[in-house]
């Protein structure tokens, strides 16, 4: 496993992302980028504008609801703004979130757009520490 990074998994007709990294932050940037990477390469999204969001859980900070908080929120910005975004910096402190997204509005002949996310899911969900100390964060995405 790389030091951070990304990846699909098959999961029916939907699409599993896993993102990973020596810091909690890093898995969900992570994860964030490969869900970028469903709509487009995130190489061909400039991070020219930002995007801050601020997310709290109400519960006992579960990290796992964290994600699909988060990733869902990113999915919402996605598609307000028009946007596609390839660069994440994320700050976690127990049950709160701040997250600066930063990318581009869509350019249909740039990014040729492939889905749209509808959202992310509890199936397949996982945030947690792999033996070797990197932390993992994953889950399906509604497509």
């Amino acid at each position: 496993m790389a030091e951070a990074g990304w990846e699909h998994f098959e999961h029916m007709a939907d699409i599993g992302v896993r993102g990973w990294g020596p810091t909690l932050e890093e898995a969900f940037a992570q994860a964030a980028l490969a869900l970028t990477a469903v709509v487009t390469d995130p190489a061909r999204v400039e991070p020219r504008q930002a995007v801050t969001i601020e997310l709290e859980r109400d519960d006992d900070g579960d990290l796992e609801l964290l994600l699909v908080d988060f990733l869902d929120a990113v999915i919402y910005e996605m598609a307000v703004r028009k946007m596609l975004f390839s660069r994440f910096d994320v700050e976690i402190d127990d049950r709160r979130l701040r997250a600066t997204l930063w990318g581009e509005p869509v350019d249909r002949a740039k990014h040729q757009p492939a889905v749209e996310v509808k959202g992310a899911t509890f199936t397949e969900l996982k945030v947690t520490r792999s033996d070797d100390g990197r932390w993992v964060a994953q889950c399906v995405l509604d497509v």
